[in-house]
């Protein structure tokens, strides 16, 4: 047996049988591998970005790590972005980097690099294999810690030699570590604070936004007159019917200040203290106000799900009746609008679905229009760098089956990732794609106002995706995705309803 054959072993005996791939020669006898050893499902993506974003929408989802195949530190360097976005929302992945033998890495071949470097950017755990002896248990502890609590990135670099030579040896795989529970004076502490009936905030992140723990934090807000929040991006969040409808931190800072204020007193569950976007001259970079006090009852690597559950017992907060959202709405008409395109997707979400935010600046108002909405779940971007939403919603539809995924997707940041697309046409993978087509990078017309800059003629033709017109159609169909496109509500909700009635992937051109 070499190194590679007892790397697959040791994935799947530990839990990871799916792999999202784009090898090189280095990576060959772990392709060899999957023909001798049965049970890994693996995944071509075209870009390594897509290879990584796959991977983080396949975690959300499943709950469980994927595995990565990538060629060599350029490869893996191709994948940051999305593994940066993984790592914001606490996503556990096993990157698997292909590397030069060990005896020829000093002869500095053009593709070396410094694999371990990058690596530590984007990874709470690098290691470099030895041998091929050395490869299987080096395996297994990549995947104990991906599954630490709350989810990590561990990159375990391959060298050639290591995966061809004889001598691999299949490891068990390693016990996952509890999830360490808040202090009982944490909890304490929170339950005193919303005993003061002062005005408080209790802002929500990482696992404190699945469906049970807001039904926690519901009881603890309905008995204390709490406020809950969600942070402003969120890995996975529970929405729609029958689901406790709650607010995000919002984007912009001056709208976000305003939500925040007269609070006295916030309490954090899963998350770090919030903080802006960006900074801007003279603004703040916090929306929490100057006077009000910080108290932590739950941090990320805690277990903020069963902090609530505490909390709420510790204040004898009895089970409260989530409020009816109302009728759900009927499709819109007339034109394409933010507020049209929310409700008309509010109004024909299928039951169960899977929503991918990367609708950037048009579906910022997405949201507050879904509360009526079938019972779905919506996962962010949640690190900024653009580019996540086509491969994170493939990811989601491996690691969701019988769900359809719709992702609503900003053109120009799509463009970053269409390779995407050809991924779900071969998998045939259950995916809406609504691609909101406004041919310029919105978001970055309004950060010019928000720094201060005076914009000419030069600059504005940076954030302009005109000249040619992007035709998404086209594009689509060219990797196997049927699309069409949308200029009206009314078409845009038939073509919808349509998608979400078929097998494999749609894409919707929205003309806005």
């Amino acid at each position: 047996m070499n190194g590679a054959e007892s790397l697959v072993h040791t994935l799947l005996k530990s839990g990871v049988d799916t792999c999202f791939a784009n090898p090189g020669t280095s990576e060959m006898h772990f392709v060899a591998a999957l023909d001798r050893v049965p049970g890994m499902r693996c995944i071509l993506g075209l870009f390594e970005g897509v290879v990584t974003g796959c991977a983080d929408g396949y975690a959300r989802m499943s709950g469980k790590p994927a595995a990565t195949l990538l060629h060599c530190g350029p490869g893996l360097a191709n994948g940051l972005a999305n593994l940066h976005n993984a790592r914001r929302a606490q996503t556990p992945i096993v990157n698997v980097v292909g590397d030069q033998a060990t005896y020829h890495r000093p002869n500095d071949a053009p593709l070396t690099a410094d694999t371990e470097g990058w690596a530590r950017g984007a990874s709470a755990w690098v290691r470099t294999a030895t041998s091929s002896a050395a490869v299987g248990a080096d395996a297994a502890v990549a995947v104990q810690a991906a599954r630490t609590h709350p989810g990590q990135i561990a990159t375990l670099i391959l060298p050639s030699d290591t995966s061809w030579d004889e001598g691999g040896v299949i490891a068990q795989a390693l016990p996952v570590p509890e999830k360490p529970r808040s202090d009982p004076a944490q909890v304490a502490k929170a339950a005193e604070v919303l005993r003061r009936g002062q005005a408080t905030l209790i802002v929500l992140g990482g696992e404190a936004v699945r469906a049970e723990a807001l039904e926690n934090a519901h009881r603890i807000a309905a008995a204390t007159g709490a406020r809950l929040i969600a942070q402003g991006a969120n890995a996975r969040i529970s929405r729609g019917r029958g689901r406790v409808p709650v607010d995000r931190i919002p984007y912009v800072v001056d709208v976000a200040v305003k939500a925040l204020a007269g609070v006295r007193h916030v309490i954090l569950c899963g998350l770090r203290k919030p903080v802006t976007f960006f900074a801007y001259p003279g603004k703040p970079t916090t929306p929490i106000p100057a006077d009000a006090d910080i108290h932590v009852l739950a941090r990320v690597d805690q277990d903020a799900s069963e902090a609530l559950a505490r909390l709420a017992d510790e204040l004898s907060a009895p089970r409260a009746a989530i409020a009816d959202p109302g009728q759900r709405p009927e499709p819109a008409r007339g034109k394409l609008t933010p507020e049209s395109v929310a409700a008309t997707l509010s109004a024909l979400l299928p039951e169960q679905a899977v929503v991918t935010d990367e609708a950037v600046t048009f579906g910022r108002g997405f949201f507050p229009f879904t509360y009526a909405a079938a019972p779905h779940d919506w996962l962010n971007s949640t690190g900024g760098a653009i580019g996540c939403g086509p491969p994170l919603a493939t990811g989601a539809a491996v690691g969701a089956p019988g769900r359809r995924v719709v992702a609503l997707q900003a053109d120009g940041s799509a463009m970053y990732t269409l390779q995407a697309l050809w991924t779900q046409a071969r998998e045939r993978l259950d995916v809406t794609t609504v691609l909101i087509s406004n041919r310029k990078y919105q978001i970055l017309i309004g950060e010019l106002a928000n720094v201060g800059a005076n914009p000419g003629r030069t600059a504005l033709d940076m954030l302009d995706l005109g000249n040619p017109d992007l035709d998404w159609t086209k594009l689509a169909q060219g990797m196997g995705v049927e699309a069409a496109r949308a200029e009206t509500c009314e078409r845009f909700a038939d073509l919808f309803a349509q998608a979400n009635a078929r097998k494999g992937p749609f894409l919707i051109e929205l003309v806005v």
